[in-house]
């Protein structure tokens, strides 16, 4: 049974009547036609004898843990059957709430509660997102293609790639433009992707003139193919500071390849300090301050996120007033999966050498301060019309209790950091988020829960649809709804900002 209903058709947006034994759903601008038994486009809404119900019941956070970190002892001392404990705290999230679509509707659910002798409210819904993307961060050295590269999925581009930042590469995803201003097709996919890896699952991308990738939330990325484990511990400047004391003694030169910062220990400021003797190894590139060069090799999946697989490449002369032979010479990455240990000869040539123990045992270190490599996915949305709307008829009172933190925005319960400046443009990490936080409508937008949480008396003054408030214990009883245990990263969004 298909579960796909069809749009109305209707003039300058009214809504149309609907052909018999079918209701229309307003929850989007697309307005489905849903038979009984059936759900919509978006599978969120249905067709429930007659009345539209929303698909997924109500998602309900609690925590089993006071501020002491004692666990609360659940009611009659019965394990827990999925309820809501009686003296347990409760959140109501926006996951499964229902959207504020038509603007000029309250929110779905204004629930109060008592918290440590005040009042207070959360305002809750589901958004509808046109105007949102996911910054994506990925934690690898490798290239993965140029600057402002399109990423494409499915052929369809949906995102480009952003500026690199310290150990990972950062794809900037979805937004309006791709999500309604290119074809039909372009929409669809890029909402495909942006649930896709807001629901923390795996996405499959290809970067215009570089690599394909495999990326999901809080899993190690993919990069042609081989699975990434290691995050840079630091540019090559920073190894050769970190390690420099470790390394004296042992070993007469270090190389650290790079391809942003390549260091050399013997010119560098942190060789200096320990009186190290000049080795005389020249490399290729740019000389930036002593023992710190760009630009030593083109960008790639070799040493330390360089094209080259042999480290010899980057040595541009070797001088014969300074080097000696004997001279013990470590080439090594910046993840410390990449080395190569040689001795001088009486020539002066680099030639391989068993690695030292000592020697080993840093470079070995090197790894062991190499976080894992991870991809970490942030949802970005600007909460617009509806949504504020939703919580109060002057809504730029609402923009200014949060800018004035009298208002706490949470995702799912998750804690969202709101961007200076106007509006409000929330942004969360989806692994804080419950699973399958986000959902979907084919206008194409992602929906996404949001809530805010403040006091009872401050939400009157801003105007709040104080008429729609309800407490907690009447949602319990009328409400259909789950219940999953709070995560003890997130901030309890009552308490005090």
């Amino acid at each position: 049974m298909t579960t796909h209903a069809d749009p109305v058709a209707g003039d300058e947006g009214a809504l149309a009547k609907p052909e018999p034994g079918k209701i229309v759903c307003n929850a989007c601008p697309v307005l489905c036609q849903i038979s009984d038994g059936r759900a919509g486009a978006c599978d969120r809404y249905a067709n429930v004898g007659g009345a539209l119900t929303r698909v997924d019941p109500l998602l309900l956070m609690a925590k089993a843990v006071d501020g002491q970190g004692a666990v609360v002892p659940f009611e009659a001392g019965k394990p827990w059957d999925g309820g809501v404990p009686a003296k347990e705290p409760v959140f109501v999230t926006g996951v499964g709430s229902g959207t504020t679509y038509p603007d000029y509707k309250p929110a779905p659910f204004i629930v109060s509660t008592p918290h440590e002798g005040v009042d207070m409210v959360t305002v809750v819904t589901e958004g509808i997102f046109s105007y949102c993307s996911l910054k994506v961060k990925i934690d690898t050295d490798r290239y993965i293609g140029p600057e402002c590269a399109p990423v494409r999925s499915q052929g369809e581009v949906v995102g480009h790639v952003t500026t690199m930042e310290y150990g990972s590469q950062m794809l900037s995803l979805g937004g309006v433009h791709h999500l309604t201003g290119g074809s039909k097709k372009e929409g669809r996919v890029t909402c495909d992707v942006m649930l896709a890896l807001g629901n923390r699952e795996p996405v499959e991308l290809a970067i215009e003139g570089g690599a394909r990738l495999v990326v999901q939330a809080g899993r190690a990325p993919v990069v042609n193919g081989v699975e990434e484990h290691r995050m840079r511990v630091g540019c090559g400047s920073a190894t050769i500071g970190i390690f420099a004391q470790q390394w004296a003694g042992h070993v007469d030169e270090v190389i650290v390849v790079d391809d942003h910062i390549t260091g050399v220990l013997t010119e560098h400021q942190a060789g200096r300090f320990l009186s190290l003797r000049a080795g005389g190894i020249k490399v290729v590139g740019r000389k930036s301050t002593p023992g710190r060069y760009f630009q030593v090799a083109n960008p790639g999946l070799g040493w330390g996120g360089t094209d080259i697989t042999d480290p010899l490449k980057i040595v541009k002369s070797i001088d014969r007033s300074t080097a000696w032979p004997g001279e013990r010479v470590l080439m090594v990455s910046t993840t410390g999966e990449d080395y190569a240990y040689f001795v001088l000869d009486d020539a002066l040539r680099m030639v391989p050498a068993e690695i030292p123990a000592p020697v080993q045992k840093v470079v070995d270190r090197i790894g062991e301060n190499c976080e894992p490599a991870l991809c970490t996915v942030l949802f970005l949305g600007g909460a617009g019309g509806s949504l504020r709307a939703g919580v109060t008829e002057n809504p730029v009172a609402l923009t200014r209790s949060v800018k004035d933190l009298l208002t706490r925005v949470t995702c799912g319960g998750a804690p969202a950091y709101v961007w200076p400046g106007g509006g409000i443009m929330v942004m969360v990490d989806v692994l804080r988020m419950p699973e399958r936080s986000f959902g979907w409508v084919p206008t194409p937008a992602i929906v996404a829960p949001i809530e805010f949480t403040l006091r009872l008396a401050d939400y009157a003054a801003l105007g709040g649809h104080v008429d729609r408030v309800r407490p907690l214990a009447d949602v319990l009883a009328r409400e259909r709804h789950r219940v999953l245990g709070w995560d003890e990263r997130n901030p309890w969004p009552s308490d005090p900002l």
